[in-house]
């Protein structure tokens, strides 16, 4: 098993869990920081127990050769720049979502991770809570038969309470309700069904509550699939300015069973009567501290040694965010989407 060093690109909130995370784990070992910040090394080693450089300059960074794996936790408009120039840099890439905010930088990212042959792991995280890693099992095993049916919603009030509320407000920098936080609904609820998406229709609207009024985009949307397969239908709600605990539901409905969040009932198995209360984990929490970022890195640290790509690669979480473009296209134009107009 390889050790693999980090260099970290931007030094905020999730920056903090993703080095705790590193720290923490023996495959990892974080090294370098770039930052547009001054920060203190000395600081840094006595709050999280790492010994790293610091750079302030991209271009300077990239050139270390110490450097593995290069973590992008910067907001969501550098990430397109970030990822290729690392990726021409010939580094492995850990990208926080979302990708990019529009289609035409999504694509040219995943030129360059192709082009370069480097390996990726997109922060699609609620992919490795137990509760997904259950319902898939699930699913896969056929339990629930012919899935024609599923929602997935996310409610997290992202208001001046939350850190990144200053520069997520801007329509330049925190995109729309789904690319900055539901995109994690949609991710999951695409992932699970394995099925993919023909046609979306969305709509759009706001929290009138004056703590949300900075925002410069609609913070609220329902998004309604078609699905190829012409059987599957969905829903996802992206609700980031409500006023009330974090809510990730999880809905999906088959042929011969169900599953709704940690409840599951399948007609497959004999003897169920009613729901059964599977003992898994929720995602329940919009702390980047409770997000399973351990299982994730883990995850990519065995696929570098075992040489494969990461189920949450680019090029899947690629085909999430076409979802996203094309629904938020829908919402602009109040318009049905077709998928063939996010197509490489």
């Amino acid at each position: 098993m390889g050790t693999y060093r980090v260099g970290i690109i931007g030094f905020g909130w999730s920056a903090g869990a993703h080095l705790d995370t590193f720290v923490s784990l023996p495959s990892f070992e974080p090294v370098v920081i770039m930052s547009r910040r001054k920060l203190d090394p000395k600081e840094i080693e006595n709050k999280y127990g790492a010994k790293v450089k610091i750079y302030n300059d991209l271009d300077e960074f990239l050139k270390d050769p110490e450097i593995d794996i290069v973590d992008i936790c910067t907001p969501h408009p550098f990430h397109p720049e970030q990822t290729i120039k690392a990726a021409n840099a010939g580094k492995d890439i850990i990208i926080e979502k979302p990708i990019a905010l529009n289609f035409e930088d999504a694509v040219k990212m995943l030129e360059a991770v192709e082009k370069n042959g480097v390996k990726t792991s997109v922060c699609f995280e609620v992919r490795f809570i137990s509760a997904s890693q259950a319902a898939k099992s699930i699913i896969e095993q056929g339990l629930l038969g012919d899935i024609y049916y599923s929602e997935c919603d996310y409610y997290h009030g992202i208001g001046p309470w939350y850190k990144q509320f200053e520069w997520n407000i801007k329509k330049n920098m925190g995109g729309s309700s789904l690319l900055t936080a539901g995109c994690h609904a949609l991710d999951i609820m695409l992932w699970l069904l394995g099925e993919e998406v023909d046609e979306v229709f969305s709509y759009s609207t706001k929290n009138p509550h004056e703590v949300y009024k900075p925002y410069e985009y609609d913070t609220t949307s329902i998004t309604l699939l078609k699905f190829k397969n012409g059987r599957t239908l969905g829903k996802v709600a992206s609700v980031t300015d409500c006023m009330q605990p974090y809510v990730f539901n999880v809905n999906i409905v088959g042929s011969h069973g169900s599953l709704n969040n940690k409840k599951f009932y399948s007609k497959k198995i004999p003897g169920l009567n009613g729901w059964s209360e599977l003992d898994i984990q929720l995602a329940d929490s919009g702390d980047v501290g409770a997000h399973p970022y351990r299982e994730q890195f883990a995850y990519f640290a065995q696929c570098l040694d075992e040489g494969k790509d990461p189920f949450n690669n680019l090029a899947s979480a690629f085909e999430t965010h076409r979802v996203i473009f094309a629904a938020d296209k829908s919402a602009e134009t109040g318009k049905p989407v077709s998928l063939e107009e996010f197509r490489r």
